[in-house]
């Protein structure tokens, strides 16, 4: 790709930068932040490590929108970050009024991107996305489930001592405390998960997935994850700009899949050079299917507080 554009210069949007920076994913990488010197620090620091990781990708940073001129990726990392004890929804209202500043910027300088959502609530912003550019839904999206199955896998070798290279996991609804792990749908190298684990083990790595930002919030305290979303970013990057056509779960705008309408849910979705090019739409049992519900009622709820 010429040039992706990342908005946001913190910790996950630098993160993000050095990710796509070693991949060599992109030949121009524009960070824009309206912290004066956070956005061009950042793309100094990083372009520095270009002869120790060999990529040739340059780095700019600004404060000034014009830096983004011209992407056709553009990643919004910018935001509220939350504080131990926040919800994903706690910070929609102040974020929204981010985003919508930040799109103005985005339909002016890069008028035909398309736009990868990051911040918080996750769900609600890309749908925000959506309506307010007008674009086509598979030029809008968001990244969760990316993040989350990539966490659900992490626990499930921690648990099991087995290689992350077998295992697969995937998970849909909304980026919050009701996400809905795909048991179902998860296993290691074909078999289901209850061949190597207790349902006890289950359940808990379950609810760890749920919470697992929260986890590490908790942790740090002053700051929440950004490596790992950084790295979930990067899986979607790579599958847009390489044309691989993965099937990635991905917050995207549904239009009768999963019986919704007019709300953006993480689903399975194919990535490619036409971005979310498809929904995957699976057959949920009931318990999924009550599962899927109770997350996008929540998601539902906080989009209507927007109106």
């Amino acid at each position: 790709m010429r040039k992706i554009a990342i908005v946001g210069a913190g910790r996950v949007g630098e993160s993000t930068a050095q990710f796509l920076a070693e991949s060599d994913l992109a030949r121009e990488i524009a960070l824009l932040d309206v912290r004066e010197g956070a956005a061009a620090g950042a793309a100094l620091d990083i372009q520095e490590t270009a002869p120790l990781f060999g990529f040739d990708a340059r780095l700019t940073g600004d404060t000034d929108p014009s830096v983004i001129a011209g992407a056709q990726l553009v990643i919004i990392t910018a935001g509220l970050p939350r504080k131990p004890g926040m919800s994903r929804s706690d910070v929609l209202d102040k974020n929204v009024e981010i985003l919508d500043s930040i799109l103005v910027d985005v339909m002016r300088e890069a008028p035909d991107s398309r736009i990868l959502v990051v911040s918080n609530p996750v769900d609600v912003l890309t749908y925000r996305a959506w309506r307010k550019t007008g674009w086509d839904r598979t030029r809008v999206f968001g990244q969760a489930g990316v993040l989350d199955a990539s966490r659900m896998a992490a626990f499930i070798a921690l648990e099991t001592g087995l290689s992350t290279r077998d295992i697969h996991t995937l998970v849909l609804g909304g980026h919050g405390d009701a996400m809905v792990p795909m048991l179902r749908y998860s296993g290691i190298n074909g078999l289901p998960l209850h061949h190597f684990m207790s349902q006890e083990a289950i359940d808990r790595i379950v609810e760890r997935t749920r919470h697992g930002g929260a986890e590490i919030l908790a942790l740090k305290q002053t700051s929440s994850a950004y490596d790992a979303p950084a790295a979930a970013i990067k899986s979607m990057v790579e599958a847009i700009v390489v044309d691989r056509r993965r099937v990635l779960p991905t917050v995207a705008l549904l239009d009768g899949e999963f019986g919704a309408h007019d709300v953006a849910m993480g689903v399975p979705c194919i990535l490619g050079a036409g971005g979310m090019e498809q929904v995957i739409e699976l057959d949920l049992n009931s318990e999924e299917q009550e599962a899927f519900d109770t997350s996008l009622a929540g998601v539902r709820a906080d989009i209507a507080r927007l109106r």
